[in-house]
C-alpha cells in the first residue's frame, strides 16, 4: 500500500461522514455557495445564503434581482460587488443557454460566466455525483504539506492528485483533505502534536528534527 493510500484511509476514518459543510438544497443553490465562499468560510455563507435563497432559490428569480439588492444580501461575504456580478451573470447564462437547469458536466459548468474550475469541480462532485478534485487553499496547502502534491500552482496540484488517487476517490478525497486543513493542518499553526498521519507527512519529516513539533 502505497503511502497516499494510507493517508486517504486514515483521515477517512478521522471524516467518517465527510461532506460539504455548505447548506444547500439543489445543484443551483450549491453553485451561489460556492460562488460565495471564495475568500470566505462556510460558516459565514450559511449565515448569509439562508435570506439569500429565500428570494432567490432559482436562476430566474436571482436574475431578476437588482445588482444592488444581491450586494446587499450577500454583504458580509466580502467581495460583493464581484459576487453580485458573478451571480447576476451565472444566473442570466443558466437560463439563455441552458433552459434555467445548472449543466451537470465540467465542460459546460466552466463555460458559465463567474465559474472557474474550482467551482465547476465542486459542483460536479457533490451536486452530480462526478469524480473530480476541487483545489481550494486548504486542499493545496495540505496536499503539498503531506507530499501527496509538489506543485506550485492549483492547476498542477490537481492534476498531481489525480495520477496519485483513484478516480473513484477523487471526490472523497477532496473532502478528507480539506477537513484535515480546516480542522488540524491550519496554515499558520497546523497541529502537528494530533495529526493521525505525521508519520507519513513530508512537513512533519523535514521540521520534527528538534521535536518541538
Amino acid at each position: 500500500m502505497t503511502d497516499v493510500q494510507q493517508i486517504l484511509q486514515i483521515l477517512a476514518k478521522d471524516f467518517p461522514n465527510a461532506k460539504s459543510e455548505l447548506v444547500f438544497n439543489s445543484p443551483y443553490e450549491l453553485l451561489v455557495a460556492v460562488i460565495l465562499s471564495a475568500q470566505c468560510t462556510d460558516k459565514r455563507v450559511n449565515q448569509v445564503t439562508p435570506a439569500l435563497f429565500a428570494v432567490a432559490p432559482t436562476p430566474d428569480k436571482m436574475a431578476k434581482l437588482e445588482l444592488s439588492e444581491i450586494e446587499k444580501l450577500i454583504h458580509s461575504c466580502g467581495f460583493y460587488h464581484s459576487k453580485a456580478t458573478y451571480l447576476k451573470e451565472m444566473s442570466q447564462d443558466i437560463l439563455d443557454r441552458f433552459n434555467g437547469q445548472v449543466p451537470d458536466n465540467l465542460s459546460d459548468l466552466q463555460s458559465l460566466k463567474g465559474v472557474g474550475r474550482k467551482t465547476a469541480n465542486v459542483v460536479y462532485a457533490f451536486a452530480f455525483g462526478g469524480q473530480a478534485i476541487a483545489v481550494d487553499t486548504h486542499v493545496f496547502r495540505v496536499s503539498n504539506r503531506l507530499g501527496i502534491a509538489t506543485a506550485k500552482n492549483v492547476l498542477d496540484t490537481e492534476k498531481q492528485l489525480m495520477a496519485a488517487i483513484p478516480p473513484d476517490m477523487w471526490a472523497d478525497s477532496h473532502h478528507y483533505i480539506l477537513l484535515h486543513g480546516r480542522y488540524v493542518c491550519k496554515s499558520q499553526h497546523p497541529n502537528c502534536r494530533e495529526c493521525s498521519v505525521k508519520e507519513l507527512c513530508r512537513y512533519y519529516k523535514e521540521h520534527n528534527n528538534d521535536g518541538k513539533i
